[in-house]
């Protein structure tokens, strides 16, 4: 099996459009959320969301070409290029039949959908649709698009478990380059599902936080007031190489990835397993397959959504895990400053691990007022502050509606 390592980052968020920017808002506790200004949300129960802010895709792609992609492809697009130049990969000396892509999202292309079917209502007797409805939609061409505009000519798909999609990009992607299929894969996720129906959808199902008075506080994971998630987007890309081939051309390497789990709850359609066994399972699985003892993990970047039964569900599975360790362990959830990105949900996760990898740093989960006597407060969840501390193995989960449940384990690289 070849070693796999991290040496590009990229990252559009709401709390931050590149990874120096990202980096600041987790170490300061930023909260991306806002009132909606993509549509007039005045009638819906949720009036916020964590918008990516002041980003104008046409700074870095020409407009004839980005009106033929959705936002979430955009955000695809832009994040894979910042990482693409982190990494210094020269593509142009580089056997492309041994490059790839492995993208994810949740939904796709939401907003696409959205328009087509509003103006299909407009021209109702006349059916007129866009030409790129199809290619603009479907999840699997983003990993496409990327793949044209490197060349890259190795392994190319895109990925789908709701939120824990690019979490399995991650790790599938871990996985095709230790077994040789691959010298470098380009993967990730993004998501742009802030519209009308996103934020009708999650809401009929009660979802999301209806704090519409104090939308910055309104993702509260582990709180006692905790009442729902915040819906964000963005995009997070990562560059993989074997170690061999990231050596060979002198690459500065962040972290390396050590192992990657997959479980199903097996339990509900959304809900997650009370007793959280699957998300015990895949945890354990990732720490396994990494080959170092349970007691070895410092960090744990948790789903942690702020849902009532979620957050208290994965806690359970974290203590019955780690036993006495849990308690020598940092537990953060980023989404209380982002909030929750779906399908790229994992990836900016991930990178959060990363950059607390290599800055030293635990970022905290904010939000926090009142402890919630059904979860063990002895426990450190990094509250409201980000914390120092060296950290040499992080693990990230992400779990997803269907009870897909995803965990990947980086180190540090000495």
């Amino acid at each position: 099996m070849k070693r796999v390592v991290v040496t590009g980052l990229g990252a559009i968020t709401p709390i931050g459009n590149n990874i120096k920017a990202y980096t600041e808002g987790l170490k300061n506790g930023v909260s991306g959320a806002v009132p909606i200004t993509r549509f007039d949300a005045s009638k819906f129960k949720t009036q916020f969301a964590c918008e990516v802010k002041g980003f104008n895709v046409e700074e870095f792609i020409h407009r004839r070409e980005a009106r033929r992609m959705d936002p979430f492809s955009h955000l695809a697009m832009v994040s894979v290029a910042e990482a693409v130049e982190m990494s210094g990969l020269d593509f142009e000396n580089f056997n492309l039949d041994r490059g790839g892509v492995i993208w994810a999202s949740g939904i796709g292309g939401f907003d696409t959908l959205e328009t087509e079917i509003s103006q299909e209502a407009v021209n109702e007797g006349n059916p007129r649709y866009n030409p790129f409805l199809i290619p603009k939609l479907i999840i699997d061409i983003a990993s496409g698009l990327i793949s044209m505009k490197y060349g890259l000519r190795g392994v190319n798909y895109g990925v789908v478990s709701a939120c824990a999609s690019s979490t399995h990009a991650i790790s599938l992607a871990f996985d095709n380059i230790r077994l040789g299929r691959a010298e470098v894969i380009i993967t990730g996720g993004s998501e742009a599902a802030i519209c009308k129906t996103g934020i009708g959808g999650f809401g009929a199902m009660k979802a999301l936080s209806t704090r519409n008075d104090d939308p910055k506080t309104a993702s509260r994971p582990f709180d006692a007031d905790r009442e729902g998630f915040v819906l964000g987007e963005g995009g997070g890309a990562l560059i993989l190489e074997s170690y061999e081939h990231a050596k060979a051309r002198g690459a500065n390497i962040l972290a390396e990835v050590m192992g990657g789990g997959a479980t199903a709850d097996a339990h509900h359609m959304t809900a997650p397993h009370p007793e959280g066994i699957g998300a015990m399972n895949v945890m354990k699985n990732a720490v396994n397959e990494s080959g170092i003892n349970l007691d070895e993990v410092d960090y744990v970047n948790v789903h942690g959504t702020s849902t009532p039964l979620g957050d208290k569900a994965e806690v359970k599975a974290i203590q019955k895990l780690f036993g006495d360790h849990s308690y020598k362990l940092n537990i953060s959830s980023t989404k209380s400053m982002t909030g929750h990105l779906l399908g790229a949900a994992g990836a900016i996760e991930a990178i959060a691990c990363i950059i607390g990898i290599t800055d030293n740093f635990i970022p905290p989960t904010i939000n926090h007022f009142t402890d919630d006597p059904e979860i063990d407060n002895k426990l450190n969840f990094t509250f409201n502050e980000a914390q120092e501390r060296k950290i040499k193995y992080a693990l990230s989960n992400t779990f997803g509606f269907g009870g897909h449940n995803a965990s990947i384990l980086f180190r540090r690289f000495d």
